[in-house]
């Protein structure tokens, strides 16, 4: 998992063989121009911010506002926690206590499946697709991805276990889709951004679904959004719009 520390704060040492034994990797080089952008690619499970940091106020504020990265928790370590106040902030630490509570912090906050949920989703990822994903699945390929929201939308809601990530994941890429086809680059780009949290808990494969082959087009179709920019979406290529391949039958 993947703990975002922006900058190069002065506890980071006294920390890295904690985060090796939880199998997490620090990441220091963000990109800070686009911070919703850089969470979301790096799947970030938890931000770690430093109080001596000179931005750490954008890293506090900035993910909250996004979808994207809303429900990534940010830890603030600092010596003098009245800084921290007002802000939407999951805990404020010392960098003296930061060694002693990491081990709970990254137990209990960060963003991650647990053994028990990931095992859980591989076995409903084994499972045929329902038919409202069936032809949920067939309105997304004719381009009705209105419709295939409504009822992936459905569906989701009804379904309790793991496996309505693999619902939500799609319906989102559908309706940035929608939203490009109706013009609006912002909206298409939003929801690109939004859907790689509940993709990236998914196998390569799942109820059938070659979500493998999803990412790329997603990927692609975002890539192709910022190559042409928001102000010149005519130039847009639709066939990267691609359907989704999937084979019936179980999940296997």
């Amino acid at each position: 998992m993947n703990i975002v520390i922006p900058g190069s704060p002065v506890w980071l040492e006294s920390i890295r063989t904690i985060l090796s034994d939880q199998g997490a990797v620090p990441i220091t080089q963000v990109d800070s121009t686009n911070v919703i952008a850089a969470l979301a690619d790096l799947q970030a499970a938890l931000i770690l911010l430093d109080g001596e940091f000179q931005d750490w106020h954008v890293w506090a504020v900035a993910p909250r506002t996004s979808p994207a990265t809303r429900r990534i928790p940010i830890v603030l370590v600092t010596d003098t926690a009245e800084t921290a106040q007002h802000l939407n902030l999951d805990r404020v630490i010392t960098p003296a206590e930061l060694p002693t509570v990491l081990p709970d912090l990254l137990s209990t906050l960060a963003r991650r499946l647990t053994d028990e949920q990931r095992q859980a989703l591989e076995a409903e990822c084994g499972e045929p697709l329902p038919p409202e994903a069936l032809e949920a699945l067939e309105r997304f390929n004719r381009g009705d991805y209105y419709k295939q929201h409504d009822l992936f939308e459905a569906l989701w809601m009804r379904e309790t276990r793991p496996i309505r990530d693999l619902y939500r994941a799609i319906l989102q890429v559908g309706i940035a889709y929608y939203q490009i086809e109706q013009g609006n680059w912002r909206g298409g780009h939003k929801m690109l951004l939004r859907s790689i949290q509940w993709l990236a808990l998914l196998p390569d494969r799942c109820q059938g679904v070659d979500i493998g082959a999803l990412k790329a087009d997603a990927a692609a179709v975002r890539a192709e959004l910022e190559r042409v920019g928001r102000n010149n979406l005519a130039a847009f290529d639709r066939t990267l719009l691609k359907p989704i391949r999937w084979t019936a039958g179980d999940g296997s």
